[in-house]
């Protein structure tokens, strides 16, 4: 490999996906962080159908970024595990089974929760009140 200058940002999120795209990765997500804090700029977040296609996610993750002459920073997970995680610095990849996907819920984390919830504020307007704050109201009179 010749020496060349490593990728970041949108380049190095490119080649992480078209990574996981190649081992059929599902439901491939890419989030900009970079407004939201000052860990990393990207996460990238994947489902596997089982631990062991997790394991060929990282393998052909960390195989493709190192072509490209990045190193990770560190990784979390490896093994059995239902959540991997590859540090890439710049971008953060996630790797899970679908339902570690679906217990964590990263993306209304990292998405913003308020703003989901703003999206449909009808609920929390007087004439939608929840059905406990109802009764709530009731038991005080």
């Amino acid at each position: 490999m010749s020496k060349q200058e490593m990728i970041k940002g949108e380049e190095l999120v490119k080649v992480a996906v078209a990574a996981l795209e190649d081992v059929k990765a599902q439901d491939v997500l890419v989030i900009d962080v970079r407004d939201k804090q000052s860990i990393t700029d990207y996460m990238i977040i994947a489902t596997g159908t089982s631990n062991r296609q997790i394991s060929a996610m990282l393998d052909k993750v960390r195989q493709m970024v190192k072509e490209k002459g990045v190193r990770p920073l560190g990784e979390e997970g490896k093994g059995d595990s239902d959540w991997v995680l590859l540090d890439l610095d710049d971008v953060i990849v996630h790797m899970m089974t679908a339902s570690a996907r679906q217990f964590y819920d990263l993306e209304r984390l990292w998405k913003g929760a308020e703003q989901s919830r703003a999206a449909d504020g009808k609920h929390h307007s007087p004439e939608h009140t929840h059905e406990h704050f109802a009764k709530l109201n009731k038991d005080q009179e």
